[in-house]
């Protein structure tokens, strides 16, 4: 039997979870297995158990029916664990290095109490780790084995379960249903424990995560009131002590942490409030020891009216009260009101009429016109759901860009407000302006715009050179519009999950603006190659790096006269700055095509040849065609030093790397003279890539998203290899 179980159970921890398993199967101490409970995470949080089982024979998956809520995921994994000691931690939290030999060396010179209890770090959202008060009590508490009895500072320590470590062959305790059954489990672990020992270390890195309303996850069971629950959860702590005899020295310790607890919970009841205090009333008199006294005094007078039940008495104090802080207030907000500008305005008046379910608002790139994802779309819902008339919002100075019959409006029109304020649907790749208000009913569509090799969001707190002064608080609140997030692939998934924390579904369908690379005939594909003037039989290959956040105008690290030389008249170059500059400012060469203002990405993938790029996601949506990608990578370090990645493009891992890697003008040459760009060796690198980054290309992305967001459908076009 493995020394430790530790238990990981989920439901919505994707973005976070992959740092939490491998924290956990990086320790130095090996004899451990993991066991990965979900229920049918909503954001894919069960496929990475899967992954992790398939690689790590340590590693056990087990899959729950929808709706087995946070008690039901804890009490499978501690039913399916034979270590000699149950741990569990959260999906979203991490167990620092060498944490599992600290505690097996604790457990070892205590000499295998039931329950250990260990230290923590508690990093906020958006915060640094810091050291955490049970980390300081632990370290007030002696050595030895003890007892929450003989030491009632044991009670003081967080009661949650990610925090100790529980004799396997101990008590068989369960946990309960709600939001406190976690708490009562760890009340019970301690106070049925007849050893208990201390280690004033941090083993776990506990990170608090961004509240998302209820409405995120409809499957998890949301419980009923808080403060009526804690009720019944004291209730049955307290009658688990009451059924067993020996723990009857801790019942008045447990009390006074109830009786304090429920009084402190009274203020949030927000109505019933008279069923409250009935019910604290009831839990006193079948608990409260005959020995327990409340304070004298003011400081003792709610305490004894909630445990005489006298609701009308406590009533008629809260109104007093409230009175008096009503009172004191009532300057500053007449203040308030006299220095708030007058609301209205046609947006204010359009929007209080109702929404127009056959109306959809599309975006792309800043209001550039039509593309992108939100295109590809465009045209499957004008085919797929025709009663949904489409707008797109464009710039004054774009719309050239607008083909023609495309509805349009140009941003601070009257029709513009009007359609932000009526539409049902909104589909961009970026984000709309921090002015359009979401309605109740409205339906955000983020489609994005690339798979992520480069950090984004939030993650780029860390690295400010590539976040420009990005206000991440503005981020949020924009993030918070998305109903749905579109997602190309996996790897896209995870990562979006992490850096945009919201409560949107994951739609992960693969690209739309990729379908055409699954769907382009040879005759169009020639057509292609013919506009831009790459004549029959020579080799395209198209140039695309990305942007550098760091640098303000385009720089090629390609020396892009002596490439095409080397490569004589047979090859021509199509270079493609990133948008965010302008233009590539060529050399005068005839094999160089300048491609910078073409405005669709996808057909200059599908004239060309060989893709040579550095960071560019455009090496994700090219690998849909598996023609060969060579990275041409001389500033690799700086970049992702500077910038940030997710992943390390240069590995030469399998999955990690699409191609052939050069970082000279010379040595990229050389992989084309020498055939080493399509050579099997770097064949088998892109199928590998091929396989991590595109599931999703059966030229159906677009319906996809079309038919689960306009039509409803739950499982609308199955896509995935």
């Amino acid at each position: 039997m493995p020394r430790f179980s530790v238990i990981v159970p989920v439901r919505r921890a994707r973005g976070q979870l992959r740092e939490c398993l491998e924290s956990v199967l990086g320790q130095s101490l090996t004899d451990i297995e993991v066991i990965g409970v979900d229920d049918g995470a909503p954001d894919g949080s069960g496929l990475l158990f899967d992954e992790f089982a398939a690689r790590d024979c340590r590693v056990q998956a087990i899959h729950l029916p929808p709706g087995a809520g946070a008690d039901g995921r804890r009490n499978a994994g501690t039913e399916r664990a034979l270590g000699d000691y149950l741990l569990f931690l959260e999906g979203h939290s991490v167990q620092l290095p060498d944490a599992l030999e600290a505690v097996a060396d604790r457990l070892d010179a205590a000499g295998d109490p039931e329950l250990l209890l260990f230290g923590h770090h508690w990093r906020p959202f958006r915060g640094r780790s810091r050291p955490t008060r049970s980390l300081e009590l632990l370290g007030a508490l002696p050595a030895g084995r003890l007892t929450l009895a003989e030491h009632p500072l044991l009670l003081d320590i967080a009661p949650v379960s990610w925090n100790r470590a529980s004799l396997h062959e101990g008590e068989k305790l369960t946990f309960g249903p709600g939001r406190h059954g976690e708490r009562m489990y760890a009340f019970q672990t301690l106070a049925a424990a007849d050893s208990v020992a201390v280690l004033p270390v941090p083993c776990v890195e506990h990170r608090g995560r961004r509240p998302l309303p209820a409405t995120a996850d409809t499957a998890e069971p949301a419980g009923g009131s808080a403060p009526h629950e804690l009720v019944d959860a004291y209730t049955g702590l307290l009658e688990f002590v009451r059924d067993r005899p020996r723990l009857l020295p801790v019942q008045p310790l447990l009390f006074e942490r109830a009786a304090r607890e429920l009084l402190s919970g009274y203020p949030s009841v927000p109505r019933r409030r008279r069923r409250y205090v009935r019910s604290v009333a009831a839990f006193h008199r079948a608990h409260r020891p005959e020995e327990h006294r409340f304070p004298e005094g003011a400081q003792g007078l709610r305490p004894r009216l909630m445990e005489s039940g006298r609701y009308a008495v406590l009533g008629a104090l809260d109104m007093a009260l409230a009175l008096r802080r009503s009172l004191r207030a009532a300057p500053g907000a007449v203040r308030a009101r006299a220095g708030r500008p007058l609301s209205g305005g046609y947006y204010w008046w359009q929007r209080r009429l109702p929404l127009d379910d056959g109306l959809a608002v599309y975006a792309a790139y800043g209001n550039r016109g039509p593309s992108c994802n939100p295109e590809a779309i465009f045209h499957r819902a004008q085919e797929l759901a025709p009663r949904v008339h489409g707008v797109w919002v464009v710039s004054r100075g774009r719309l050239d860009s607008v083909p023609e019959g495309v509805d349009h409006v140009v941003p601070g029109t009257r029709r513009y407000w009007q359609v932000l304020a009526r539409a049902t649907y909104f589909f961009n790749n970026v984000d709309f302006p921090d002015h359009l208000v979401k309605r109740p009913g409205q339906v955000h569509v983020m489609t994005h715009h690339g798979t992520p090799l480069k950090i984004m969001g939030l993650d780029q707190q860390s690295h400010p050179a590539g976040a420009g002064g990005m206000s991440f608080d503005r981020l949020l609140r924009r993030v918070d519009r998305w109903d749905w997030s579109v997602s190309a692939n996996p790897h896209s998934t995870e990562v979006w999950a992490r850096v945009y924390p919201n409560a949107a579904r994951s739609l992960e369908a693969g690209y739309p603006r990729n379908d055409v690379l699954a769907t382009a005939t040879a005759d169009r594909i020639a057509a292609i190659r013919r506009a831009l003037g790459v004549q029959p039989g020579q080799r395209a290959i198209l140039y695309a790096p990305t942007h550098r956040d760091y640098e303000t105008a385009f720089s090629s690290r390609l020396d892009l006269v002596r490439f095409c030389e080397a490569l004589g008249p047979e090859s021509v170059v199509l270079v493609r700055a990133h948008p965010s500059y302008e233009g590539a400012g060529l050399p005068d060469h005839p094999a160089l095509i300048d491609v910078c203002d073409h405005p669709r990405i996808e057909e200059l993938c599908l004239a060309a040849d060989a893709l040579v790029t550095d960071y560019s996601s455009v090496m994700f949506d090219y690998a849909h065609l598996d023609r060969p990608i060579v990275v041409h990578a001389p500033d690799w370090e700086t970049y992702r030093t500077v910038r940030g990645v997710c992943f390390d493009l240069l590995s030469g891992a399998p999955g990690d790397t699409p191609g052939a890697i050069s970082t000279t003008t010379d040595g990229l040459a050389g992989i084309f003279l020498d055939g080493s760009w399509r050579s099997p060796e770097n064949e088998a690198l892109r199928a590998a890539f091929r396989a991590r980054f595109c599931p999703y290309g059966d030229g159906r992305a677009a319906e996809r998203v079309v038919r689960q967001v306009l039509l409803g459908e739950a499982d609308p076009v199955a896509g995935r290899a």
